[in-house]
């Protein structure tokens, strides 16, 4: 009997990445939901080879600043602190990262995430 041509090799295996995903909404209303954000990123994660292995949530909190956004905070204090067992973050779109007035503060959060590693 040959081998079954369909099945990979164990070696050919890519061990899944370690992943955080971060979800928020600004209103009850807003069509983004935690539950379509976390499902859509659950998707993305799985054709993509990422577990998912931490939430940081903000429900409820505008994406204009960061004060009063405490699931963010957590998760760049987590990052810095190297206290997370990930190696990058997801998020539905980077809307939900933050709607800031100035693209400097967004992109220096980002740069915050990339210096820790």
């Amino acid at each position: 009997m040959g081998k079954d041509p369909g099945v990979p090799k164990a070696s050919s295996f890519k061990p899944r990445i370690r992943a955080a995903q971060y979800v928020r909404r600004s209103t009850d209303l807003q069509t983004y939901s935690i539950e379509n954000q976390k499902d859509a990123i659950s998707d993305y994660a799985d054709v993509m080879g990422y577990d998912i292995v931490a939430t940081y949530e903000d429900a409820g909190k505008s994406g204009l600043r960061i004060g009063g956004r405490p699931g963010l905070q957590r998760l760049l204090a987590d990052i810095e602190a190297r206290r997370g067992d990930f190696e990058t973050v997801i998020v539905y779109d980077v809307s939900r990262w933050g709607r800031f007035q100035n693209i400097d503060e967004s992109a220096s959060y980002e740069y915050r995430c990339q210096i820790a590693g």
